[in-house]
């Protein structure tokens, strides 16, 4: 358990990349196996891989949903180590006699409170199945509720819990409310936030898919570059949204929790909860997304005046 930003990802990767490279050339061809809540944390994850693993001759392939299924087929009948995915598609591969998880000694759940969480549990105890009984698994995550810890007792044999929350990623992250009477209020206001020195790169955080388009055409007709992703909308598009965003090419994105959780966008300067998020873990997960590897950064709330 550790803060937003502070390197989960190479946590594991580093350690499971090493214990690859030592057991290359023996007889046991050893796998990891990483599974994800979200195609986009699974994709950054197969990134970050490529670039710690580059020069080891290890490769990688990401099962994700809308994305060619041919495409992961041929890569994995090609040779994988580490076989990144999320719940779905590895599961479908796994249906077609594809994906064997036999050899698969390490398993690593990444955010690992919603894999257990949100109705992934079923296919995630079906696919952690297919693993030998003697494996390690890794489960990380920002926020682990006691009913969640309670859970992966469940799962784990003898677990060892490693926390190394700090306050310094919120202490990073100036947090204040706004007071709205009216719809047309919270418009004005969000302009007015969005039109000051110092708004460089902003995350906008709405409840339903519909908002979240209807937000983006309105501060798109008032001038701003502005995108929106949710999970209706086709993986290339949200893949190229997101590459838009972390390039500059749009500096405001508007999104559901599908961007919430586990992505590594750089230097954005707000986080704006355009709704009020559900629970106290999505908020700490949304401003998480700012004041990030020590920048500041600002998170504002919207409530009803």
């Amino acid at each position: 358990m550790a803060n937003t930003g502070t390197g989960k990802t190479a946590a594991f990767l580093l350690p499971l990349i090493e214990k690859i490279a030592k057991t290359k050339g023996q007889n046991k061809r050893e796998k990891v196996l990483i599974m994800a809540p979200t195609r986009e944390l699974a994709l950054q994850i197969e990134s970050d891989f490529k670039k710690l693993a580059f020069g080891f001759g290890m490769f990688s392939v990401a099962c994700v949903g809308g994305l060619p299924i041919n495409k992961q087929i041929r890569e994995i009948n090609l040779g994988v180590s580490f076989i990144i995915g999320t719940p779905g598609r590895l599961r479908d591969l796994m249906d077609k006699k594809i994906l064997d998880l036999s050899t698969c000694y390490s398993v690593v759940l990444d955010e690992a409170d919603r894999m257990l969480d949100m109705g992934f549990r079923d296919d995630m105890i079906y696919i952690i199945g297919k693993t030998p009984k003697e494996r390690q698994t890794l489960c990380f995550s920002a926020t682990l509720s006691p009913d969640i810890k309670k859970l992966t007792t469940q799962y784990l044999k003898d677990p060892i819990f490693i926390s190394v929350i700090s306050g310094e990623t919120l202490n990073n992250i100036d947090q204040d409310i706004i007071r709205v009477r009216s719809k047309e209020e919270k418009l004005v206001k969000l302009n007015e936030v969005l039109l000051k020195d110092g708004s460089d790169k902003v995350l906008i955080f709405r409840e339903m898919k519909h908002s979240v388009d209807s937000l983006t055409k309105e501060l798109a007709q008032a001038g701003f570059k502005v995108s929106g992703i949710h999970g209706d909308k086709r993986s290339r598009e949200r893949i190229r949204i997101l590459d838009s965003f972390k390039h500059d090419k749009i500096n405001i994105l508007i999104a559901t929790d599908v961007a919430a959780r586990g992505l590594d966008i750089p230097d954005v300067t707000h986080v704006i909860n355009y709704d009020v998020p559900q629970t106290y873990d999505t908020y700490v997960h949304r401003i998480g997304r700012t004041g990030r590897s020590g920048k500041k950064g600002t998170a504002l709330t919207f409530i009803p005046a």
